[in-house]
């Protein structure tokens, strides 16, 4: 089945799931789409089963809470990063919930984390104006960029090249076998005094990438020249929520939820907006992910929703 408008336009939340008591800051697809893992500000991991449908276990991260979420390549692992106590991102075996690895070194917030997609290397962005590179075999840093703001980052689809947006008014690309010699390419962009950076993201052709603020515009550029191609705005962000914009897998479409409980869906290509969703969410929704492998996304304000198509076009 493939994405069009009107297979967008269809979309109706099929599940809900009220697990949580505090939002959900941060939630991640497994690579197969069979599972997705969120995390909470009231401290809890919730692991849920996309095929059946149901939450399937939650487990807490009471002492350190828990941020930024992600699944590393092995299915029943996550590196997450910590909102309490100290900045350690930790790696932790959904198994049998014992921490496999820690990873010291920032000292203010993590706001960026990117596995590769190609092998066991990360990277971490935080507000102490580094981003660090990490292997999940050791606990030492790899790699370490002192930059002249705060970071958001991400990898390429490839895993060969990493992203930084920096000070919400540049972004460089770097090489990853050869970062320490600075970016190959810097793109600034015009400052936009309204609004900071919140996350950056490339579509899966690596074409495009994706930056989302916490004000009410969204950035889409042209990942080799850096020309922006699109500048979406028109959803409710008035109190300055970081809400997560996404690409759909097959790179075509961009949605983003926002603060009154809708998702906006544009075309990536035309800039048209396509589609308007109702979520029926109670809050700002946060989180909003397409399933990597499964006709299916999913939204998140304090509760989850599940979404499936109403019709096969």
């Amino acid at each position: 089945m493939k994405l069009t408008d009107n297979v967008l336009r269809s979309f109706r939340v099929a599940k809900v799931f009220r697990e949580n008591t505090d939002k959900i800051n941060c939630f991640d697809f497994c690579s197969n789409g069979e599972a997705i893992i969120s995390s909470s500000d009231d401290d809890s991991l919730v692991l849920y089963d996309c095929q059946e449908g149901k939450p399937k276990r939650t487990l807490y991260s009471k002492k350190y809470g828990v941020d930024l979420i992600r699944y590393t390549h092995a299915a029943n692992t996550v590196v997450y990063s910590s909102n309490k106590i100290d900045d350690t991102i930790r790696y932790l075996s959904l198994h049998d919930n014992k921490y496999i690895r820690y990873f010291p070194g920032h000292n203010k917030r993590v706001t960026s984390l990117s596995m590769s997609p190609v092998d066991d290397t990360f990277i971490s962005g935080s507000l102490d104006k580094t981003i660090r590179l990490w292997d999940l075999r050791s606990p030492n840093c790899q790699g370490l960029m002192h930059l002249q703001g705060k970071p958001v980052c991400s990898f390429d689809p490839e895993g060969l090249i990493f992203a930084a947006g920096i000070n919400s008014e540049m972004v460089k690309l770097y090489d990853l076998r050869s970062f320490d010699k600075g970016p190959f390419a810097t793109f600034k962009l015009q400052y936009d005094r309204t609004c900071e950076w919140t996350g950056l993201k490339f579509s899966n052709d690596g074409k495009l990438i994706l930056l989302s603020t916490n004000g009410g515009a969204l950035r889409i550029l042209d990942a080799f020249k850096g020309a922006v191609l699109h500048s979406f705005g028109g959803y409710n962000n008035s109190k300055g929520v970081t809400l997560e914009a996404s690409f759909t897998p097959d790179s075509q479409f961009v949605m983003i939820g926002s603060e009154d409980g809708k998702i906006h869906v544009w075309n990536a290509e035309s800039g048209m907006k396509v589609a308007l969703l109702d979520g029926k969410h109670t809050g700002p929704i946060t989180c909003l992910q397409f399933n990597p492998k499964f006709m299916t996304f999913a939204s998140a304000c304090s509760n989850m929703a599940f979404w499936l198509p109403t019709i096969d076009d």
